[in-house]
């Protein structure tokens, strides 16, 4: 269910407790502070968290997030549930199934998604911590639950078994809730598919990162397309920037290269802030409020905790605090946003 004009402001804070329980703390203004709360001293709406099946290390699994869904709801902060449906990392170059779902037939991994989503949502809403906003699997361009899911380049192949996968998920949140949770689909594919399809979902979520995904002027050209299209609310749902170049841990960002950057917006908390706040701004143009927010990734996602056990951070040049958990400026991206008329 659309909720009118209401603001999504958010961080990703997944890898979070990964990094309190490795020691790390995090301060503003020399006060030591957990993360959630500084975030909404700063004018946050949201936070998200991402929820995998069966993850190699207990982060990111169901036990996890519950407790931080707890977290969230005391900060008095939203909640954005992001269903993986994978063990582990799920975007457009992999989706892989969850091993203990592998080998079931369309009908039988359809139900599976269904009681699993259902399930979940349930136990979210029992413990009092009910999901604002769910998002039905991440950044599926490519489709979900690979290979029974996965739809080609041009989504011609595949795509009665990935809308059969998606919907069992939707109706799952749906017929969970304990409240009108907003469903949103992280699909930025720019054609008809999904519209086309009748996807009973509330809200287009979309990634942009400009090393990946192009000029400011390329986002702006797809959300001008999308509004129209669908009639949707738009919620950039991923995106970041960095604020150095230089990252403290042995694993460095981006494997060692770094990523091109916009002309104009500096590596540094200014530029972060610059860059966020044209983000809104592209997104407060569109017609009918339909530009819902944003939600920056692992905003303290700082060096202490890596992607699997005895592995390095990759992302730290791109979070709101820097490598010894002060937050930096930028961490008051959100604290004007008037100018987006909601």
């Amino acid at each position: 269910m659309k909720k009118e004009h209401e603001l999504v402001l958010g961080h990703d804070l997944s890898t979070l407790q990964q990094l309190e329980d490795s020691g790390r703390t995090f301060s503003d203004d020399g006060r030591i502070q957990p993360v959630e709360q500084i975030v909404a001293q700063h004018g946050a709406t949201y936070v998200r968290e991402r929820l995998w099946v069966n993850p190699p290390l207990p982060y990111s699994d169901l036990p996890h997030v519950l407790t931080m869904a707890k977290r969230i709801k005391a900060a008095g902060l939203k909640f954005l549930l992001d269903f993986h449906y994978s063990d582990f990392w799920a975007d457009p170059g992999k989706q892989p199934t969850p091993q203990s779902w592998q080998d079931q037939d369309l009908s039988t991994l359809a139900g599976t998604v269904y009681t699993y989503t259902r399930d979940v949502i349930e136990r979210f809403a029992r413990q009092g911590t009910p999901p604002d906003m769910v998002q039905t699997g991440n950044e599926i361009t490519n489709g979900m639950l690979w290979p029974l899911g996965a739809i080609s380049g041009n989504g011609s192949e595949r795509w009665v078994e990935f809308t059969t996968l998606l919907k069992a998920a939707i109706a799952a949140v749906r017929d969970g809730s304990q409240q009108d949770a907003s469903v949103m689909v992280h699909i930025d594919r720019g054609g008809d598919n999904a519209g086309s399809r009748h996807f009973d979902f509330d809200v287009i979520g979309l990634s942009y990162y400009p090393w990946w995904h192009g000029p400011l002027s390329a986002l702006q050209a797809n959300l001008s397309d999308l509004a129209p299209r669908y009639n949707k609310d738009i919620v950039i749902v991923e995106t970041a920037y960095p604020w150095k170049f230089t990252n403290g841990d042995s694993e460095r960002s981006f494997g060692g290269s770094y990523p091109v950057l916009l002309p104009g917006y500096p590596p540094s908390p200014e530029g972060q802030i610059s860059f966020i706040r044209e983000l809104l701004s592209l997104l407060g143009q569109l017609p009918d409020q339909l530009g819902r927010g944003l939600v920056y990734w692992e905003s303290a996602w700082i060096p202490g905790a890596g992607l699997e056990q005895d592995t390095g951070d990759t992302w730290g040049d791109m979070a709101l605090f820097d490598h010894e958990g002060r937050a930096l400026s930028s961490i008051k991206c959100y604290e004007d946003t008037a100018f987006l008329g909601h």
